[in-house]
């Protein structure tokens, strides 16, 4: 049986990863901040003897180290990087340094620090595959209207952080993909989104198959189609 760790699986993406990769017979350990408050993975959870939920906070770097400790030896064939925060409005004059600084400890730190940790669990596998949820907003070709400092330098430092790690990993047979999920209609994305939540991850999905390691440290939309940098 293949597995699937998840970060932040208590909603949106996160949710629906866990909940297509459980129906599809996969092992998900499904990690998110506050299991007590994840009542949406729970009841999931409770449906599939397959998903096991995990406390994680992924700016708890010792926690991450414990639970790589647990996991150790265990083969883990897809971890995704999923867990990200948004980083508000804040413009020139109203920049809340704190919170940019938050935002690049998720957004970015955090998936580095999986990487390390859990290189040798994805190295077991068979194809490993690490994704990282990044944005086009992360573009600098893409940006043409400027603003939203906080989370365009984070989504451009994850990219490029990725990118590296593609290199790295290529030596031990494990890939990486970098993807643009849409703008899906969740709670960070909001009402007006263009696509919905499972089409976003059956697109995903369906890319993570079909992968190749030609493509390893490419910058893809859910349904395939390459980002600009």
């Amino acid at each position: 049986m293949k597995t699937v760790l998840i970060t932040g699986a208590n909603r949106g993406l996160g949710l629906e990863f866990t909940r297509q990769y459980a129906q599809a017979g996969w092992q998900v350990i499904a990690c998110c901040r506050n299991p007590e408050k994840a009542s949406a993975l729970a009841q999931l959870a409770s449906s599939s003897k397959l998903i096991r939920i995990v406390q994680l906070d992924v700016q708890n770097h010792p926690q991450i180290d414990s639970l790589a400790a647990e996991l150790n030896g265990v083969a883990i064939d897809i971890l995704i990087a999923n867990a990200g925060v948004y980083g508000e409005h804040y413009g020139l004059g109203s920049i809340d340094y704190q919170h940019w600084h938050t935002a690049m400890e998720v957004n970015v730190f955090s998936a580095i620090k999986l990487a390390e940790v859990f290189a040798a669990n994805l190295a077991l596998s068979k194809q490993g595959m690490f994704i990282a949820l990044s944005s086009l907003m992360g573009s600098m070709t893409d940006n043409t209207s400027g603003g939203s400092y906080i989370y365009r330098s984070s989504k451009a430092a994850l990219n490029a952080a990725m990118k590296s790690l593609s290199f790295d990993f290529r030596e031990q047979g494990t890939g990486v993909i970098i993807f643009h999920p849409g703008w899906v209609r969740t709670d960070m994305g909001g009402p007006h989104g263009l696509i919905e939540v499972d089409e976003s991850i059956s697109g995903m999905r369906q890319v993570i198959e079909n992968f190749k390691m030609a493509q390893t440290g490419s910058f893809i939309k859910y349904n395939g189609m390459p980002m600009p940098w």
